[in-house]
């Protein structure tokens, strides 16, 4: 039997005084995971993904009206991605940010879009004042009893909320394999959680008739840059670099060894769930 590497050879352990068992680590908790993007904005707007255009093309089909012209709110716009293809497709788009390292970069990154601090459980926003209340990347950090009401608040009669996540496309090996990787060294699966989405997990008050899309669509990117895309969620932004980059050097070593050429192609299904509001009638 090997003795622990910090034991005294010879030393007696007094069956009395078992060695004390390590304490499991506490899971981050959703407050941190949310919050811990700010300090890592510029990584997070260099090496996310942005959407694909037949993602607007959907959102179009499902509120029955074009983005030109019409007046969106971007709720926890972080960065601006989203807000910025919202602004090119011509809609006329306020973001809302509760994350002060988020809306600086969004500030750099998107100086003529208008911006307000708020969070989406309490829109700073006026009563049935907007067509489209979006959420990318951004609704399961929400209270649904509070977020929901409050988007339909701001919305006016027949205007549309849309909830959307790029989530990764698990039938491709490599994507899946890595998935599981993450989820067995950080013990949240991430992928579960995006995959997961549906409308009674998005809405548990029930009051949304939420129609769900999906749109799959793919992009080429240097190992390193899917690595820090990896590296700019929350399950590693909380763990800090001591548990995160010995992981991150052995994904590297693993995507170089099936990926020789050093390009790896990320592949994404968005979902994208939609509920109007009726017609003629108040939202909320």
């Amino acid at each position: 039997m090997t003795e622990p590497a910090d034991a005294t050879p010879g030393a007696h352990t007094p069956r009395s005084a078992p060695a004390p068992r390590p304490t499991p680590a506490q899971p981050p908790t959703r407050a941190a995971r949310a919050h811990s993007f700010n300090a890592a904005a510029a990584q997070y707007a260099a090496h996310r993904p942005t959407y694909p255009p037949a993602l607007f093309d959907a959102l179009e089909e499902l509120t029955g009206r074009p983005l030109t012209g019409s007046r969106v709110a971007d709720i926890g716009a972080g960065t601006g991605i989203a807000t910025a293809l919202l602004h090119a497709r011509g809609a006329r788009v306020v973001a809302v940010e509760p994350g002060d390292g988020m809306a600086a970069q969004f500030r750099r990154t998107l100086p003529g879009i208008p911006l307000v601090r708020g969070s989406g459980d309490d829109l700073p926003l006026a009563t049935a004042s907007l067509d489209l209340v979006t959420y990318a990347q951004a609704w399961h950090w929400t209270d649904p009893a509070r977020s929901v009401p409050e988007a339909l608040r701001a919305l006016r009669p027949g205007g549309a909320l849309a909830l959307w996540w790029n989530t990764d496309a698990l039938d491709v090996p490599w994507i899946a394999e890595a998935a599981a990787r993450t989820a067995r060294h950080f013990g949240i699966d991430v992928s579960a959680e995006k995959r997961d989405v549906n409308a009674r997990a998005a809405d548990p008050t029930g009051r949304l008739d939420l129609t769900r899309r999906t749109v799959r669509w793919s992009r080429r990117v240097p190992v390193d840059t899917h690595l820090a895309n990896r590296a700019s969620h929350s399950v590693f932004l909380v763990h800090g670099p001591e548990r995160t980059a010995p992981f991150l050097a052995a994904e590297r070593e693993y995507l170089l060894r099936a990926f020789p050429d050093g390009q790896v192609e990320e592949v994404y299904e968005v979902i994208l769930l939609c509920a109007r509001t009726p017609s003629g009638q108040p939202a909320a």
